[in-house]
C-alpha cells in the first residue's frame, strides 16, 4: 500500500511541476515531500477507507495523498525562522535551510494548494463525496478547528494543553479518518474520535521522545522550552505524560467503529501505539 501512496505522491507532484513551473520552487515542493516521513495520516486514510469497504480506491488513494500533502506543508512552515526556527527535518537541511526562506513560505502554500487539487481531480466521478471532504481539509487546516488554530494558540500566554495537541496535531489525523471513511460512502462522524485520539498520542509521544533525548544527551532538544510552547512532559512530569499516552491509546482502540474490516484496523491501530510507546494498549473485545 505505501508504494502505491508513494506512486500517487509523485503522480501529484509531476503535475505540479509541468511548465512553467518555476524550477527551485517545483525542486523546493520534491524536496519537502521526499524522502518522506512513516506516512502514518495517509496510510490511515487507507486504513479506514478499507476498513468502510474501499468502494472507490481512487477517491481513497486522493485523500490520503491530500493529507499528506497538507501535513508536509504545515512542517515546511512549522520548521520557518517565525515557528520553531528549525535547521533540519527527516534527516536533512529543512526547506529554508536548503533552499531560502521565501521559498519555503511559497512551498508549504503550493502544497496546500495541490492537497485540495489532488482532492478535486480525482472526485469527479463521484462528485457527491467531494463537497464533504473538501470541507472536512478545510477545517483540519484552518480557523477555528485546524492547524493554523493551533499555531496560534502558541501566540497566547495561557492554553488548554489538550486542545492544543487536537487542534495542532489531532486535527489532519482526524482529516485522515474522516476522509476515509467519506471516500467510501460512509458516515465520517464516527471516526472523529479515533483520529482525534491518535493524534493526540502522537504529540504527547513526540514530547516524550524529546524528553528522553534531551534527558540521554545532558543537552536540551526541547524547542517547546526555549519557545514556552505547550509540552505534555513540562506540564504533566514524564510519569504523568507516560500515563496520559497510555489512556489515550486505549480510547483510539476503543473508539473504531463497527465495520466490515475491524480486527484488521484495530491491528494496524494497536501496531502503531506499540511504536509510540511500550506501554501496551487495553485490548478491546470483539
Amino acid at each position: 500500500m505505501k508504494e502505491h501512496l508513494e506512486s500517487a505522491l509523485g503522480k501529484a507532484l509531476k503535475n505540479a511541476r509541468r511548465s512553467p513551473a518555476p524550477p527551485k520552487l517545483a525542486a523546493a515542493m520534491d524536496y519537502a515531500i521526499f524522502p518522506g516521513g512513516a506516512r502514518v495520516r495517509p496510510q490511515l486514510a487507507l486504513a479506514v477507507a478499507n476498513a468502510c469497504g474501499f468502494d472507490s480506491p481512487e477517491l481513497a488513494m486522493a485523500s490520503a495523498v491530500s493529507v499528506e500533502f497538507m501535513h508536509c506543508a504545515s512542517l515546511v512552515h512549522d520548521d520557518l525562522p517565525a515557528f520553531d526556527n528549525a535547521d533540519t527535518r527527516r534527516g536533512k537541511p529543512s526547506v529554508h535551510k536548503a533552499f531560502d526562506e521565501p521559498l519555503a513560505v511559497l512551498c508549504g502554500d503550493a502544497l496546500i494548494v495541490l492537497a485540495f487539487e489532488s482532492l478535486a481531480t480525482a472526485s469527479l466521478n463521484a462528485s457527491d463525496r467531494l463537497g464533504p471532504m473538501i470541507g472536512v481539509l478545510a477545517r483540519s487546516s484552518g480557523m477555528p478547528t485546524g492547524i493554523c488554530s493551533g499555531q496560534g494558540w502558541e501566540s497566547e500566554k495561557t492554553i488548554d494543553l489538550r486542545a492544543y495537541h487536537k487542534l495542532k496535531t489531532a486535527s489532519l489525523f482526524v482529516a485522515a479518518t474522516q476522509m476515509g471513511a467519506i471516500s467510501a460512502g460512509e458516515d465520517p462522524e464516527p471516526w472523529t474520535e479515533l483520529g482525534t485520539r491518535i493524534g493526540e498520542a502522537f504529540q504527547v509521544a513526540d514530547d516524550l521522545k524529546d524528553f528522553a533525548e534531551t534527558k540521554e544527551s545532558g543537552k536540551s532538544n526541547n524547542r517547546d522550552s526555549e519557545n514556552d510552547r505547550p509540552n505534555a512532559v513540562l506540564k504533566l512530569g514524564e510519569k504523568g505524560a507516560i500515563n496520559r499516552l497510555q489512556d489515550i491509546l486505549a480510547g483510539a482502540i476503543a473508539s473504531i467503529p463497527s465495520c466490515p474490516g475491524e480486527v484488521d484496523l484495530i491491528k494496524i491501530v494497536r501496531k502503531q501505539a506499540e511504536r509510540l510507546t511500550p506501554v501496551r494498549p487495553l485490548q478491546k473485545t470483539l
